[in-house]
């Protein structure tokens, strides 16, 4: 995590019609923003290391309630490929894809966090690893 930011961005970059950060909304608000072809999530922090944890689901599931959530918001998403980049503001494409099993395909997309507050906290004296934790369910349009 880079500013306070990272996008899940379709993996083929010839499909996408703006490339992360470009039309970057803002610092920390909205917490998710759907662009054509990826979605901007916004954190609580500046430099730290986030878990995320994907899920792909045949229907929509029910809220999630593992975790005391301090942030979540739901945007659709088209992938071509089926495949996602997460993306730093400063770093580009950050670790492995993520595959969703279907291409061409019109997606919902709900992304919780938590530990927010603590990686703000925190980002200002160190770079904390496994603070922020994301969940992001992905299941097919209706």
């Amino acid at each position: 995590m880079d500013f306070y930011g990272f996008c899940l961005q379709e993996a083929e970059d010839q499909f996408v019609p703006e490339m992360y950060p470009d039309g970057r909304e803002s610092i920390g608000e909205p917490f998710l923003t759907a662009r054509p072809r990826r979605l901007d999530i916004e954190s609580g922090g500046h430099t730290h290391t986030a878990h995320l944890r994907a899920e792909v689901f045949d229907a929509e599931p029910p809220a999630d309630t593992r975790e005391p959530w301090e942030a979540s918001g739901q945007a659709p998403l088209f992938s071509q490929s089926g495949e996602l980049r997460i993306w730093g503001v400063a770093g580009g494409p950050i670790g492995e894809s993520l595959e969703l099993g279907a291409t061409d395909t019109q997606w919902q997309v709900r992304v919780y966090c938590t530990g927010r507050a603590e990686v703000g906290r925190l980002a200002q004296l160190e770079v904390p690893k496994g603070v922020e934790r994301y969940l992001v369910q992905f299941w097919p349009a209706a």
